[in-house]
């Protein structure tokens, strides 16, 4: 199992979020989604030239900033 941040993971990988980088207003914006400590997540694309990240968290697919997605940490599964 290797640990990454969502944007460096490849297309189709799932993974647990293990850590979130960041201040409380980026914690909470991503609490939002449904991308907190302790959720499964799956890479479902990504953009070449640091494009936003879509991931799929439960049944909800979400689209997350490049910026936002780097300080997402996951352990890979």
């Amino acid at each position: 199992m290797a640990i990454v941040n969502l944007a460096s993971m490849g297309q189709g990988e799932e993974g647990r979020v293990v850590r979130i980088e960041g201040g409380l207003g980026l914690r909470r914006r991503l609490e939002v989604l449904g991308v907190r400590e302790g959720a499964k997540i799956e890479k479902v694309s990504g953009h070449f030239m640091r494009g936003p990240i879509t991931a799929r968290v439960g049944n909800t697919e979400v689209a997350i900033g490049w910026g936002m997605a780097k300080r997402v940490t996951v352990e890979v599964l």
